[in-house]
This record gives C-alpha cells, sequence and structure tokens, in this order.
C-alpha cells in the first residue's frame, strides 16, 4: 500500500499571538485571521478605543483575544510584554508613512518613520526570538513589510528606505536563529484598500499609476493578506524563514 505524504496543517489551536497595530485595517486582519484559525490572539495598538471594540468583535464571533494597549515606541514596555507574554507568533502591522518628494522630507519626518518601521520592528524581533528562546518552544515572526522594499515610488524615498532596511534585517535575523527553531518572515502587500490609503486612491493621478502597475487589474483588501498571515504563522511554513512573501498582484513581476 502506498504511503502518501500527510498535508500540513493551517490550524492554530493552543498558540498564542501578538498582532501590533491591530486596531483596523491590515493589523486588524491579521488578527482576525490568526484568530479564526484557532489562536489566543492578543490585539495591541496605541488607541485604546478602537482597540477595543476590535476585540469586542472578535468576541462576538466566538474568538478568543484580548487588547493590549500599547505603543511599539515605548521599548521598555515592548520588552516587557514580550517577555511575559509567551508568544508562539508575532506579527508586527504597526506602520507609519509620511509621503513626500524627498527634496521636502524633515528630519523630525525621517526619524518618525524610521522609529517606527525599522527601530521598533528591529526590537519587536529580537525581544520576541529572546524570549522564545528562553521558553524553548519554535516561534513565527511575521513583519508586515511593503512591495515598496523591492522597488521605489514616487514620493516614498523614506517609506522605502525603512521597508527596504526591514527585508535586509529579517534575512539577517532569519540565519541568526534558524538554529533555535524561529522562523521570521515579512508579508509584502501592494496598496491595500484601508482608511488609511484612500487619500491615496481618491487622487487619480496615483490611482492611475496604481492600477498601471497591478497586473490583476484590481486593488488589494485586506482579506487578501488573511491567508498569508495564517500560512506563515503555522506548521504548513514550517520551512519558511528569512523570505518575503509578495502579494502585490504582480507589481514586482516586471
Amino acid at each position: 500500500m502506498t504511503d502518501l505524504p500527510r498535508p500540513p496543517s493551517l490550524t492554530l489551536s493552543g498558540k498564542t499571538a501578538l498582532v501590533t497595530g491591530a486596531s483596523s485595517g491590515i493589523g486588524q486582519g491579521c488578527a482576525v485571521a490568526l484568530a479564526d484559525a484557532g489562536a489566543h490572539v492578543v490585539c495591541a495598538a496605541r488607541g485604546a478605543d478602537r482597540l477595543a471594540e476590535t476585540v469586542a468583535a472578535m468576541k462576538d464571533k466566538g474568538w478568543s483575544a484580548e487588547a493590549l494597549q500599547l505603543d511599539q515606541n515605548d521599548l521598555p514596555a515592548l520588552q516587557t510584554t514580550m517577555e511575559a507574554g509567551n508568544f508562539d507568533i508575532v506579527v508586527n502591522s504597526a506602520g507609519l508613512a509620511r509621503h513626500g518628494p524627498a527634496t521636502e522630507t524633515t528630519p523630525e519626518d525621517f526619524d518618525a518613520v524610521v522609529s517606527v518601521n525599522l527601530r521598533s520592528a528591529y526590537f519587536l524581533s529580537a525581544y520576541a526570538a529572546k524570549a522564545m528562546v528562553k521558553a524553548g518552544k519554535p516561534g513565527s515572526i511575521i513583519h508586515i513589510s511593503s512591495q515598496m522594499g523591492h522597488v521605489g515610488g514616487v514620493d516614498r524615498a523614506v517609506y522605502c528606505a525603512t521597508k527596504h532596511g526591514l527585508e535586509g534585517m529579517v534575512k539577517s535575523m532569519a540565519v541568526e536563529w534558524g538554529k533555535q527553531s524561529i522562523r521570521i518572515n515579512t508579508i509584502c502587500p501592494t496598496f491595500i484598500r484601508t482608511p488609511l490609503t484612500q487619500s491615496t486612491f481618491d487622487n487619480p493621478e496615483r490611482a492611475a499609476w496604481i492600477m498601471d502597475k497591478i497586473k490583476l487589474d484590481r486593488v488589494g483588501e485586506v482579506e487578501d493578506i488573511m491567508g498569508a498571515v495564517q500560512y506563515l504563522a503555522s506548521d504548513a511554513s514550517a520551512m519558511v524563514t528569512g523570505t518575503a512573501l509578495m502579494i502585490d498582484g504582480g507589481w514586482t513581476a516586471d
């Protein structure tokens, strides 16, 4: 009788996950995706009101979730969260964009974007990995990066700098932590329709540029990210680390 390979499981039952930026948009979608797969999800964000609404809605669906008000730039608080959380999965969806011509970028804008998109992402990863190693269990760290971590874009020099840096950071950390069974990867979306991106879609010139680049002839939706985060969080991706999962509708294909 032929022995068939056993398909991997996408279930996250018994796992605990932290999702930053979980009160809206992509972060909220990631939290829902992990909860739907069976994980207990700690939803973290700076604003308490929208965070509470998200967690209440998740609980109404029967999912296991709790709220954690957290400023990711507060590194001591971030470190304490990782040490106390006993997380199997950490998803970083917090991000900041201040778009404009490179010649008009202020040092204040530069520092603000780098602080959220790169500095806090770096230490979130380091604190999470250290806690996972101490607990003696495998873990999955997932960063919501961007297609702009692989290409350039108009008025996006600072944003692209942080996302390109994030991609390199993840590759190096994957090399360091592989032997401890800590996996770290990025998800790289194209433009996803959220309240934060609506102003871009409302600009006819920018909207035309986006549609010209996306080969699938539509913009991304939050739901397009949810399967990817389930995959990278689960044992289905047990051999995946140090890589970028492109969800860009073909933007970077040429």
